[in-house]
């Protein structure tokens, strides 16, 4: 499958765009899928911890493969601690208590593996390259990955991160405004599972904050557009996560979620809606980014945009009474 054009395919430094690509998957454990990773697209293999490695030097930068929990790997401020004081014996407590830490943390990844995914975070690729990117996906496949529909248990997602066109606030409003109105489109062609739709991760945006993005008098700057999003969604767990994003144009933006050392600040989408489909041959990056320009597309069509935004609001706000009306009107042009 060839990914289609974006309507705009440059970064603001007029460089092709890029799109990093995150996806979850059981079945094959971090120190395979990284001597797959090397083995696919070269680089160097480099061992983190006993379940974060990383393949450094491949065409496009660094891979990071790991199992999908902090618990499993050792904590950095542990790691860079310093003993207390110069002397001999603090030295040695000191190491004993960084080694008994890395040991347990690699025990507590020893027994969730298999429980808890593995995690590849890919370098950012350039839009018209994900198609070679995707021999992963196929490689996976071979060597035996679970994808989210092998299992109930299975919650395992896909994650986009689309770099932008442009920083302009008009434009992040309008791809958001496009988001919120293809989003429902979205849930169907994708056909989320039932597990990724109990748990958390990928929640649908608030009626309520729809409404009010795509309100015709909305026309915020960039800190109420920050302020507004923050207030109905106060987490990273959306279906379109705008917060690494957001952590990028205004780091110092005093939220506790740009504190938090999982909001990755970056000039990116970070779009997490989609299902981890490793059992479908052929599905991968770009079946997942053809998806995605529906937003991008919508967003670039100012017209439409305003005609549909319009049209959501309408639907939306009718008295109970109004909906009733419409709905009788429809019966009878039926019968």
């Amino acid at each position: 499958m060839t990914p289609l054009p974006p309507p705009e395919p440059r970064n603001p430094d007029g460089e092709t765009r890029r799109v990093g690509v995150e996806i979850e998957f059981a079945g094959l454990p971090p120190r395979d899928t990284a001597e797959l990773v090397r083995e696919l697209f070269g680089g160097e293999l480099v061992v983190i911890s006993a379940h974060r490695l990383k393949v450094r030097g491949t065409r496009w930068g660094e891979f990071v493969i790991e199992l999908d929990t902090q618990y499993a790997h050792p904590d950095s401020q542990v790691l860079d601690a310093k003993p207390k004081d110069d002397t001999e014996w603090e030295r040695q407590r000191h190491q004993m208590r960084v080694d008994f830490h890395t040991r347990t943390r690699e025990l507590i990844g020893d027994v969730v593996t298999g429980l808890v995914p593995t995690e590849i975070i890919c370098p950012p690729v350039p839009w018209n390259e994900l198609e070679e990117l995707d021999a992963l996906f196929a490689g996976l496949r071979e060597h035996g990955a679970k994808g989210t529909d092998a299992s109930l248990l299975y919650g395992f997602g896909l994650h986009l991160n689309p770099e932008v066109a442009t920083l302009e606030t008009a434009s992040l409003l309008d791809h958001l405004r496009a988001y919120l109105l293809t989003a429902e489109w979205l849930r169907e062609q994708i056909d989320v599972d039932i597990t990724r739709e109990v748990l958390p991760h990928a929640n649908p945006f608030p009626k309520a904050y729809a409404l009010k993005v795509l309100a015709p008098n909305y026309a915020p700057d960039l800190d109420t557009l920050i302020g507004d999003y923050l207030a109905d969604n106060p987490t990273r767990n959306r279906e379109l996560d705008m917060t690494p994003l957001f952590a990028h144009l205004r780091p110092d933006y005093p939220h506790e979620l740009f504190h938090n050392k999982l909001v990755k600040a970056r000039p990116t989408f970070h779009y997490r809606l989609p299902d981890a489909r490793l059992s479908e041959p052929g599905w991968g990056s770009v079946t997942e980014w053809n998806r995605w320009l529906e937003v991008e597309t919508l967003a670039a069509d100012k017209d439409l945009l305003h005609e549909r935004s319009a049209g959501y609001v309408a639907k939306h706000t009718r008295s109970p009474l109004a909906r009733l009306w419409l709905r009788m009107r429809g019966w009878a042009g039926a019968a």
